[in-house]
Parts: C-alpha cells; structure tokens; sequence
C-alpha cells in the first residue's frame, strides 16, 4: 500500500507540473493582450507599456515561467490583476461554496444513482426497473442548467428562500444553508444520478451472472446478503472510478449553476476572470482544479484496494 500511494503522489506531481506549464503557454499566447484588457480601447501606447512593466509581462516569457515556478513552489499563486489581491485568497474566498454545492450534490447522485441501479438490477425487467430506465432517460436528456432553471421557476414562489439567494463562503451551519443550497443540489445532481443509476444497473447485472455470485446462492445465502456483501461490492469498481473523476471535474464546471441561483463560487470567479483576461486568477483555478481531481482519484485508487484485496499487491 505504501508503495501504491507513492507512486500515484509522483505521477500526480508530474500532471500537476504538466498541466501548469500548458495553461501558462496558452494563457500566454492568447491573442488578447492583458494590458488592452486592463487599460481600456482608450489606453495610450504609454500608458499600455507601464501596464506591461507593472505586470511583468515585458521581461522575456522564459523569465517569468521560471518565476511562476518558483512562486509555485512557494504556494504563491500571483497577483491577481483585475483584483489587486492575492490569488489564493480570491480562491480561498469563493473555494467553500462550490466544494459545499459539489459534495452536496455528489451525496445525491451517488447514493440515489447506486440505490436506482441496484433496484433495476435485482428487479431487472421488472416494473421497478421500467420506471427507472424512464426516469433516467428523461433526467439524461435535460441538461443542468435548463434543470436548474425549471427547479428555480418552480419553487421561485416558495417562503423562506429555498434555492434563491446569495450563499457568502463562511461556516457551513449558518442561517438558511440548507435552504439556498438544496435547489442547487438537487438540480447539479439529477443529471449524475441518471448516468450513475445506468453505470451501477449494468455493472451489477455483470456481477450477479459471475460464478461465486451463483455458489454463494447455492450455498442457501440471503438473496440480499449475496446481492449487497458480494454482488454490489464488486460492481463498485467502475462506479467509484467515475465519481473520482466526476467530483474533481464539477468543480470547475458549475459556472451555470451558480450563476442561475446567484452562488458566488470558483466557477462565477473563473468566468469573471476570463472575461476580463485575469491570466493569474485562471492558472490559478486551473491549477486548483487539477489538485482537486489528482486527489479525488488518488483517494479513488486506494479505495481499490478495500474493494479488490488484488490491487493492494499489485
């Protein structure tokens, strides 16, 4: 196991460094120059020059990918220019309202999708298993945001503000929490759950036609044991590989969400940040974004290796 997670900390420190110096070469090729961003249709050729000094960005581009380097590896993530502060702290501001919409709405899909493709796979063919292929399809075929906006037009009369508002970042327990975020959650999570539900019924179908599914049958077990203990276990594998990727990846793309219900997280930064050419705001994201997912399957290999004992030896 040690050497497992070894491993898998070096492969994540190589695709962190990789992917920070392509988004740092396209950011920096890109054909809009930040200081015409900053300075306005109306900046003089001057006063574009000073906006360049001040940046840094008249210094060749080998120099200041050796100091975003080593600003890197400080844990300094720059300046933002639009902003004028700290990039960590703009990120750390706005980090907890979209970790909390992600993680709310991965409770949902996860639990709901393995619980419905569960159900379909024990009752395959069945009433049960017709009504969930139906609310699958429909759920897959409505993308987030037009569920969103449904959800916010449906329940935009409700009392006490459930799922409009404007959630601050802040202690998770504060004044109507539940009720901003729940709209979100559900609307984020409908789509997943389908995906999910389809993901776990086909995995599980594989699983209880497998050899020692049927000896564990015919050794008199419950059919409910031999489905959850030996069954469900196993059919896991390919679920818990895509909610690794899945939770890491929503974090980085919930810009419509939260803009729809007025949740100023990563996703309302970044959109900011690109429309105004903020180039140390979007690396910075980028680049947190990617640790999110290198962990979140970091924590999806280790979780291998309780659900196949092969993987910790491997």
């Amino acid at each position: 196991m040690p050497s497992l997670v070894a491993r898998r900390l070096l492969y994540s420190l190589l695709v962190l460094w990789l992917v920070s110096t392509l988004v740092f070469v396209f950011l920096h090729a890109s054909p809009a120059p930040v200081e015409r961003v900053i300075g306005g249709p109306r900046a003089t050729a001057e006063t574009l020059e000073q906006i360049r000094r001040n940046l840094g960005l008249d210094r060749p581009v080998p120099v200041q990918y050796a100091e975003f380097l080593a600003r890197l590896l400080r844990g300094d993530l720059g300046s933002s220019y639009v902003y004028d502060a700290p990039v960590a702290r703009l990120i750390a501001d706005r980090l907890p309202t979209t970790l909390w919409l992600v993680f709310g709405a991965g409770v949902l899909w996860l639990a709901g999708g393995v619980a419905l493709g569960t159900l379909g796979a024990v009752r395959a063919r069945g009433l049960g298993d017709r009504a969930a292929t139906v609310f699958v399809l429909a759920a897959m075929s409505a993308p987030a945001f037009v569920m969103a906006l449904v959800m916010l037009h449906l329940f935009s009369t409700v009392p006490a503000g459930w799922g409009v508002g404007f959630f601050e970042a802040g202690p998770p327990l504060r004044e109507h929490f539940l009720q901003r975020m729940t709209l979100p959650w559900i609307s984020l999570a409908l789509l997943l759950l389908a995906a999910y539900a389809r993901l776990t019924r086909a995995s599980l179908l594989e699983v209880l036609e497998a050899d020692y599914v049927r000896t564990a049958r015919a050794k008199g077990l419950r059919e409910r044991r031999v489905v959850v203990r030996h069954g469900l276990r196993a059919a896991m594998a390919p679920v818990l590989t895509q909610s690794g990727i899945d939770l890491g990846m929503l974090l980085g793309s919930t810009i419509v969400t939260e803009k729809v219900f007025g949740l100023q997280g990563v996703g309302q930064l970044v959109h900011q940040s690109i429309a105004a050419g903020d180039t140390p705001v979007v690396i910075g994201v980028t680049l947190t974004v990617t640790a999110f997912v290198i962990a979140a399957n970091l924590v999806v290999d280790v979780g291998y290796s309780f659900l196949d004992p092969r993987v910790r030896f491997a």
